[in-house]
């Protein structure tokens, strides 16, 4: 079977596939390390070309009624359904994702949000404001151009979860693919034109941080939404500041996962192993501090332990392999790195190991402290730290004690207790006796470093749009002179 995944050119400018004129970009297959496209990077002039391209026809975009651009993503979503199959199958390619995970979990969640978007558009409206004999009102309006700048791990769920409100409120966009994953963008840029959005209106652009970084500072740019690292998104605030452009940034998180000892074991179990091995670890989100009352500590980890051996490690294309191989060999090495780092430091490894090749098992550590690197850095890969505590107040200024704040867990029977460590923890978005379930109904970001803005939701609208106040007088005009 032929793993090609060679697309017709390597960016989509102005409702058409085109040829980058920058340094070439090679897409490796994961599992196997083969080429499966050899893309070229957007030049600084096909960057320029693809904003004013962007600029142009966001105005016929946002003059369309609302209703008639979500009949427009309707149509999107429904190529999708259709297309699944083979675009989950690209996905794994693409990712080294299992394809039991792609089936159900990438293209599909980037549907629901175009299917979300698609009914809200119309019926985002203002507000009128009575000021007596004058009144006043308001209009909420398109950005403009939206430059969007997606991650590696859900790379084409990040590029609808992006696409989706912003054109539903009439902007157009300029989106970066991870140059890890550059192929799905392409496919949801072709779907666009297919289903009738307007040539210009959804652009992509291929290229590593020179083409991020010339795509944030263009001019043209009003808006800037970025999926990626804390150090990426420094740099991109600072950039985006400059022209005072909009924001959205959702960043990397140390997330904990607290487990009191009343919890329902095998659920808290279950989620621990969604929240640190599905999709191998590699998701921001991650519960990867899983903090454990010293009354169900032992037990936890004996059934985890349990349930990790059920695990199938192999080629992702097997609808039986449910562990993938890490994204690049330099990922892979860095989070053996972290792995005997741990073990050097003293946490009491429980199961797992550095693996082989481009694969490493779920790996999980008890004994840990909050000052090893394993309990304070971002892994992103399937990497468990568990650590033990006795009381309610000692581990909720435990788990605040980190400069991120994406997501938090707890799972308790004792739902006042749940309700109560929840408004107590600094994180953006939270779960109670369940984990990493992200509806596009639910806001979904962090709070400290782990960003600013949310994905999602009728949340998202605001920062893709703006509030325009007009204020009407009915009578005269009095003036002091």
């Amino acid at each position: 079977m032929s793993l090609s995944a060679q697309p017709k050119a390597s960016l989509f400018i102005d409702g058409e596939y085109v040829e980058g004129e920058g340094p070439e970009l090679a897409v490796l297959y994961p599992f196997t390390g083969e080429t499966i496209a050899t893309l070229r990077e957007a030049s600084p002039e096909q960057v320029e070309r693809a904003c004013a391209s962007a600029r142009r026809a966001q105005v016929e975009w946002a003059a369309m009624a609302p209703v008639e651009r979500g009949r427009i993503l309707s149509r999107a979503v429904r190529i999708i359904e259709e297309r699944n199959e083979e675009l989950a199958r690209l996905e794994t390619l693409d990712t080294g994702k299992p394809i039991q995970e792609t089936l159900v979990a990438d293209w599909p969640s980037g549907a629901e949000a175009l299917e979300y978007y698609a009914g809200l558009a119309a019926t985002v409206t203002g507000q009128m404001i009575p000021l007596g004999q004058d009144w006043a009102y308001t209009r909420r309006e398109p950005l403009g151009v939206c430059a969007g700048i997606g991650a590696w791990n859900y790379p084409s769920q990040i590029a609808c979860w992006k696409a989706a409100p912003a054109l539903a409120m009439g902007n157009s966009m300029v989106y970066k693919p991870s140059e890890e994953t550059p192929l799905g963008a392409l496919k949801l840029a072709e779907i666009f034109i297919e289903a009738g959005v307007p040539a210009g209106v959804y652009n992509v652009v291929q290229g590593r941080g020179q083409v991020g970084a010339s795509l944030v500072t263009n001019p043209d740019v009003a808006k800037v939404s970025l999926t990626g690292s804390v150090p990426t998104g420094r740099k991109v605030y600072t950039a985006a500041a400059e022209g005072m452009r909009h924001v959205t940034m959702e960043l990397g998180g140390k997330s904990p996962l607290i487990v009191f000892d009343d919890a329902n074991l095998e659920d808290a179990v279950s989620a621990a192993i969604l929240a640190n091995f599905y999709s191998s670890g590699q998701i921001c989100s991650n519960g990867t501090r899983v903090f454990l009352q010293e009354g169900i500590k032992q037990r936890f980890l004996d059934r985890l332990v349990e349930r990790v051996r059920n695990i199938r490690m192999g080629d992702p294309l097997d609808p039986d392999t449910n562990h993938g191989p890490m994204i690049n060999a330099a990922q892979t090495a860095k989070i053996r790195a972290m792995i005997e780092g741990a073990e050097a430091a003293g946490a009491r490894m429980v199961c797992g190991g550095t693996g082989e090749g481009a694969f490493i098992p779920p790996t999980v550590f008890a004994d840990a402290t909050d000052d090893m690197e394993i309990a304070r850095d971002e892994i992103f890969g399937p990497v468990m730290t568990t650590l033990s505590f006795f009381d309610e107040e000692e581990v909720v200024r435990r788990a605040n004690d980190t400069g991120f704040g994406l997501a938090a867990g707890v799972f308790t029977q004792d739902l006042t207790r749940a309700h109560r460590v929840i408004g107590n923890l600094q994180a953006g978005t939270c779960w109670i006796n369940t984990y990493n379930l992200t509806p596009v109904q639910m806001p979904f970001g962090g709070v400290k470093m782990s960003g600013v803005g949310r994905e999602n939701s009728a949340a998202a609208i605001e920062h893709y749009s703006q509030l325009k106040s007009v204020y009407v007088g009915m009578g005269g005009v009095d003036a002091p002179y």
